[in-house]
């Protein structure tokens, strides 16, 4: 790749960072980037895929206040993320995207309208340690490790429904345990999957950058228009999507 692309690449990067860290839609700036350089669809995704994970740690370090007191909680969430994540890569390698194309509209629907309800006091999947709530994390690992679009989303939902919590802090911990299921997704991409390695690095500073940029722009946001632009964004995504599976 030339310098063009290089810093095209940086700059798509930390402006997906920001985006996933405020509205989980990292993928929505990063994977037409990749497109527009000229990289086919699936090695667009496992390449954004693998650049995702450096997300992860930019939004750890950048989220230490809202992460404080939460290393049970993210070692636990984070088991289930990285068993589904694993599981997810694996059905992208061994089989057609079609089935989750189709689905993922009315589940990105179902996430947004779950955030603009009420907050878990009111609803929710009961206990965080329970099976109602393992279970969705573990599908929402699932969907990140095999097809993503809009994931983030999906996980701060499903999140928001078994914790009590603000939603900056719900938002911290949807951005490291999100990125566990990229990373073990990542591993087997990386041993099996069209991974364009020159587009990871400087991809992958960009989302690192990104990552540190964003927690103290969503902790400045109201917990409300957090949880309802996360909503609306979610919404928007789930009808390109719509449009471009059954149309």
């Amino acid at each position: 790749m030339d310098v063009a692309e290089v810093l095209g690449l940086l700059g798509a990067g930390t402006l997906a960072g920001v985006v996933g860290t405020v509205v989980s839609l990292a993928s929505i700036v990063s994977y037409p980037a990749l497109l527009a350089f000229g990289l086919s669809p699936l090695t667009a995704n496992v390449t954004n895929t693998v650049a995702l994970t450096f997300h992860g740690l930019g939004a750890a370090f950048g989220s230490r206040p809202e992460l404080a007191g939460q290393g049970g909680r993210v070692l636990r969430f984070g088991a289930m993320t990285l068993t589904g994540g694993a599981v997810g890569s694996a059905l992208l390698l061994m089989t057609p995207s079609g089935t989750f194309e189709a689905i993922a509209p009315w589940l990105i629907v179902a996430a947004s309208l779950l955030l603009v309800r009420a907050p878990r006091t009111e609803r929710g999947l009961g206990d965080e340690n329970g099976w109602a709530a393992r279970t969705a994390l573990f599908g929402v690992a699932v969907y990140l490790g095999y097809f993503g679009a809009a994931g983030g989303i999906l996980m701060f939902a499903a999140l928001s429904a078994v914790l009590d919590q603000t939603p900056a802090r719900v938002n911290a911990i949807k951005s490291v345990v999100s990125s566990l299921a990229n990373a073990v997704a990542s591993v087997g991409f990386a041993l099996f999957g069209p991974v364009q390695w020159s587009a990871v690095a400087p991809l992958a500073l960009g989302f690192f950058l990104g990552g540190l940029l964003g927690p103290p722009i969503a902790r400045r946001l109201p917990g409300r228009a957090l949880r309802l632009g996360t909503a609306a964004c979610g919404l928007l995504v789930a009808t390109k999507l719509g449009l471009d599976a059954y149309a």
